[in-house]
């Protein structure tokens, strides 16, 4: 009888997994941020398809935990606050890019 069995997946292997799965999702994100960066200053083009993917990405994430009903008190609030001061930021950026 072999006292050393192998066991496949335990808690440990799915947070190792779950861990690299989420370093893996901000790797995508935030070089899927820096290219719709670099397309704006160097080509002098909007990126919004690859905006929408970050933006979308972040709409599923946050859909699943809320369903799960894996967030923190009070997120619905701090995500509405971050939400307007984005969108205050970019009407900024936009009018002083008209002008």
């Amino acid at each position: 009888m072999n006292t050393h069995a192998i066991v496949n997946r335990d808690e440990r292997t799915l947070a190792v997994e779950n861990a690299g799965y989420r370093w893996a999702y901000a790797f995508v994100v935030y070089a899927l941020l820096v290219d719709v960066v670099y397309r704006g200053i160097v080509f002098q083009e909007a990126a919004w398809d690859l905006m929408a993917l970050v933006i979308l990405s972040g709409a599923v994430c946050v859909g699943y935990q809320a369903r799960k009903k894996a967030m923190v008190k009070g997120w619905a609030m701090k995500a509405v606050l971050v939400a307007c001061l984005g969108a205050a930021i970019a009407a900024i950026v936009a009018l002083t890019h008209a002008m």
